[in-house]
């Protein structure tokens, strides 16, 4: 997909014991430096519809707008409702 905006934000509802972390995949279906799930700061214990998902405590995504990229989300005891760029 390509997305334009400046963030990824989540709806999601995690339980006591959830989490949830995304990555952003080029083209080549390799995770993007700096996109990694390993980079993506942990979200537990949520229930948020506008929860910003940060890689390195950092949520701006504006330079990866307009280009063609794959979210991968993993997730565990947790329910995702919906994402947007923004």
């Amino acid at each position: 997909m390509k997305f334009i905006g400046r963030e990824l934000v989540l709806n999601v509802d995690t339980s006591a014991a959830g989490m949830l972390r995304c990555e952003l995949l080029g083209d080549t279906r390799q995770p993007i430096t700096g996109y990694a799930l390993e980079d993506c700061d942990l979200i537990h214990t949520a229930n948020e519809v506008d929860r910003p998902v940060k890689w390195q405590g950092k949520s701006d995504l504006s330079a990866l707008a307009g280009q063609p990229v794959r979210l991968r989300v993993v997730y565990r005891d947790a329910d995702l409702y919906a994402f947007q760029f923004r």
